[in-house]
């Protein structure tokens, strides 16, 4: 039986800023931009000393920031998996460590780096069961996903396969100096996130095929679109035509297409909602893909930024934010919401 892969999480950047360039140059890349070389660095105390000199900070904070770096230059060995939960398009990046540490220069500064060969960079988050997003939820940059048996379930997910779910309750948490688990009752976590993930998971669960169209429809209609939507069934690349004014006559005219896979969606299905909006002479297009886009697609829509959007679960779960008050009372029973507001912790005051 071969051995369960160690599993890291690692973010590229507070709003997702290091992504694209970590996806595009098959790098792991993480701030603590203050503290210099970690090249040669083997001793805990060393870095913990570097971390307090460049940083600061209590005594707590300064611990929390060297275990995970610690955990970077150190504890990732290759092989292990390293799964990058993105800002910009609300999928996880799913890859295996390909080598040691470095100090690099990316762009004009030098980044703390690991060589990382990005295998599944674009996974739904939906893929996931709740208690694996749970773990990538953590406001940590670096740390070990080891509960409920994640090696094994992201190591079947980087296959190409679903979240098979635990089968052996792993509850240890290592106390090692310098070691940084996802033990949830010493790791703070995104409750933003962790809130979206539900709902997003609702929805999945309520409104699949034909009906997540009819949710993307309430949207429109609460957006002040007059809508047209096709009957269920095959629909040659359109689901929705939308207009503006009493009639739905009046300029932009909207196509939209709907897929509620929860594979990211390729080029020949964007290309497809271009066709269609030139044979129904619309100037503009929606294409909503529960699994979101993959690279190829999020390119090439550079192109037409101002003809063309893209929605993924997350565009739309911030729509249905929006005009929630607006959606029809039937949908609000199936999507029972409620608005509320939590303190934002600054990792810094600890």
């Amino acid at each position: 039986m071969s051995e369960t892969p160690k599993v890291w999480m690692n973010r590229a950047g507070g709003n997702g800023e290091d992504e694209t360039i970590a996806l595009d140059q098959n790098l792991s890349i993480i701030g603590f931009d203050e503290v210099p070389s970690l090249e040669g660095v083997e001793d805990w105390d060393a870095l913990y000393k570097m971390v307090e000199e460049n940083i600061g900070g209590k005594p707590r904070a300064v611990g929390n920031y060297s275990g995970q770096l610690w955990a970077f230059r150190i504890g990732m060995q290759k092989g292990d998996l390293v799964v990058l939960p993105q800002k910009l398009t609300s999928q996880v990046a799913i890859g295996k460590v390909s080598g040691p540490y470095k100090y690099s220069k990316i762009g004009s500064t030098f980044r703390h780096v690991r060589p990382v060969d990005w295998i599944r960079p674009d996974v739904a988050r939906s893929t996931f069961r709740q208690d694996l997003l749970y773990s990538m939820g953590a406001f940590m940059t670096v740390c070990e996903i080891s509960r409920n048996d994640a090696g094994r379930r992201i190591a079947a997910v980087l296959k190409g396969g679903e979240d098979p779910g635990h089968s052996i309750e792993m509850t240890q948490v290592k106390d090692r100096a310098g070691e940084v688990t996802d033990d949830n009752s010493a790791t703070e976590i995104n409750l933003h996130q962790f809130a979206d993930d539900q709902i997003t998971a609702h929805i999945q669960s309520r409104f699949s095929g034909h009906d997540l169209a009819l949710l993307v429809e309430a949207v429109l209609l609460a957006e002040g679109w007059f809508t047209k939507i096709s009957p269920p069934g095959p629909v040659g690349g359109v689901e929705i035509l939308a207009g503006r004014g009493s009639l739905g006559l009046d300029k932009p005219r909207l196509c939209v297409q709907v897929k509620s896979q929860t594979s990211a969606c390729d080029v020949t299905v964007y290309r497809t909602l271009q066709g269609s909006m030139q044979t129904f002479d619309a100037e503009q297009g929606l294409l909503v893909c529960w699994g979101g886009f993959n690279r190829a697609v999020l390119s090439e829509s550079k192109q037409r930024h101002f003809s063309v959007r893209l929605w993924d679960s997350s565009d739309l779960v911030e729509a249905i934010f929006r005009n929630y008050e607006k959606l029809p009372a039937e949908i609000q029973a199936e999507l029972p919401l409620k608005k509320i507001w939590t303190l934002v912790k600054d990792e810094r005051e600890d």
